[in-house]
């Protein structure tokens, strides 16, 4: 988790730890060949939300997210499928997290069976294993969450929403990406693959 809030006990059947194969090379060459992944929490008035990411490290993208008042495998797996959906199902991508439980429930490890995915997990207790994610959550806390104080999840959720898939995704420039947003810089991709 990127705090050190405690977390959720909820996840269950869960397997052994992977490897640290990421070993911190954040750079990827194309879409779809390391993801990076993470979960933290957002206070409201009706206590905690919890928001599980999913990011692909070429472009920067956050390309699947989930929003749920349980930290559990769950929260985490919808978070997978959304970012498997726009995955070519042949093409095999690395997916890097921290050991916690949800990250090696059954549920959540079927979904790599099932869709070229292989798992990498930071060594334990060190955030700059998935520093790239750390940095997201950091911004959208900073950016977002920090300037508010949420009355209920509903309306947190369509906050986060709302600057996960409209700004972080089409409006803000990184200068990782030649100040591109993460939108164009993917598009520019399979443009330049497509000629």
């Amino acid at each position: 988790m990127s705090t050190t809030h405690k977390r959720s006990h909820e996840a269950t059947n869960t397997s052994g730890f992977a490897s640290n194969i990421l070993v911190r090379n954040f750079k990827a060459d194309k879409p779809n060949q390391k993801w990076v992944s993470d979960t933290t929490f957002i206070g409201t008035k009706e206590k905690w939300l919890y928001l599980a990411v999913i990011m692909d490290l070429y472009s920067r993208k956050i390309i699947g997210w989930s929003m749920s008042k349980r930290n559990n495998a769950k929260l985490v797996s919808k978070a997978l499928k959304m970012a498997i959906k726009n995955k070519p199902k042949d093409e095999i991508v690395l997916l890097h997290s921290d050991q916690g439980a949800t990250y090696r429930a059954k549920d959540y490890l079927e979904l790599f069976e099932e869709n070229n995915i292989n798992q990498s997990m930071s060594n334990k207790g060190k955030c700059h294993d998935n520093a790239v994610i750390e940095s997201f959550f950091s911004r959208l806390k900073t950016e977002l969450i920090q300037l508010e104080i949420y009355q209920t999840r509903e309306i947190a959720k369509s906050k986060i929403f709302e600057y996960i898939q409209i700004f972080y995704n089409k409006v803000r420039r990184h200068s990782y990406l030649n100040y591109e947003t993460p939108e164009n810089f993917e598009e520019q991709y399979y443009n330049a693959v497509s000629k």
